[in-house]
């Protein structure tokens, strides 16, 4: 089938399967009316760290971090329907000695999931629609290398807002294995934007070309769970396989240990691998650990 038409045929599935819960609620008289409010919850958090040499006969670098980001979540059980939708924003700068403050942490993700629960088959293996966003807000730099190879000295700017941009949307059967896991199979979409033109040959475009689309397979892991007390492990991991491409599936695994040591004080530690063979033939890998506060804001 023509990857444009299956596109199509994805975007008008996915818009009915978004709207049929408004319509069962519009025909449904017997559907408590609190049951169609939407329960958000809105974390800000603020973390950094900060050292300073003077006369130190051991050496060191004066260093000044910081890192502000917001959380989001709101979840709605309507009839039998939930949704949910979940947003992470995070921006942060390093500063070494004399050099300026460069980027070291810059993330937009927005994820929405549409299911249906119902009886005997549809309570176990749950159909499903999906949705991802993820960008960036600001410029990105390699002050190491030029991966475009063309002369130019370093820094580089190799990324910007949209350039990546990646979106991702698949229909399937979701399966709480626990309370705390939960599985998510089915058909998908992804599109790669990269909205600069002198970006996208690093993004495998052509310079004519703002959108890559691919149609494939999509699994989804979800772990959520208090493996200690006060101690939270919250990982996903996100796998599309390209039917042009089977062989080298693209993944994204995100792990975040969050240790509150009280309502307002938490250390973090994250961990991120990416891989994507459009993008680099090595996968990509993350790590940020922290000390913040942390304010439920709603």
């Amino acid at each position: 089938m023509n990857t444009r038409l299956l596109a199509l045929v994805l975007l008008l599935l996915t818009t009915l399967v978004i709207n049929a819960p408004l319509f069962a609620q519009e025909n449904s008289s017997k559907v408590d009316s609190t049951a169609n409010m939407w329960k958000p919850e809105v974390v800000g958090k603020l973390a950094g760290s900060q050292a300073g040499f003077q006369n130190w006969a051991e050496g060191g670098v004066n260093t000044l971090v910081f890192t502000v980001g917001i959380d989001g979540k709101a979840e709605r059980q309507s009839s039998n329907w939930k949704q949910k939708i979940t947003s992470k924003l995070s921006f942060g700068l390093v500063k070494q000695d004399t050099l300026a403050f460069r980027k070291a942490e810059d993330l937009i993700r927005i994820t929405a999931t549409f299911g249906y629960t119902g009886k005997g088959f549809l309570d176990k293996l749950r159909p499903t629609i999906a949705f991802q966003a993820r960008t960036q807000f600001a410029p990105g730099f390699n002050f190491e290398k030029n991966p475009f190879g063309d002369g130019r000295k370093p820094p580089v700017k190799v990324s910007d807002f949209m350039s990546p941009g990646t979106f991702t949307q698949s229909i399937g059967l979701a399966y709480q294995v626990r309370p705390w896991i939960s599985q998510r199979l089915g058909i998908g979409g992804k599109e790669t934007v990269v909205m600069l033109k002198d970006l996208r040959t690093l993004y495998t475009l052509n310079r004519d070309e703002t959108v890559r689309l691919e149609i494939g397979l999509e699994a989804f892991t979800d772990i959520d769970k208090e493996i200690f007390k006060n101690v939270f492990l919250k990982s996903t991991l996100g796998l599309f396989a390209a039917f042009n491409k089977p062989e080298s599936p693209d993944f994204i695994w995100e792990n975040v240990l969050n240790m509150k040591v009280n309502s307002w004080l938490q250390v973090n530690f994250e961990w991120s691998a990416l891989y994507d063979s459009d993008i680099s033939s090595k996968a990509q890998l993350k790590e940020v650990f922290s000390v913040g506060i942390s304010y439920h804001i709603i």
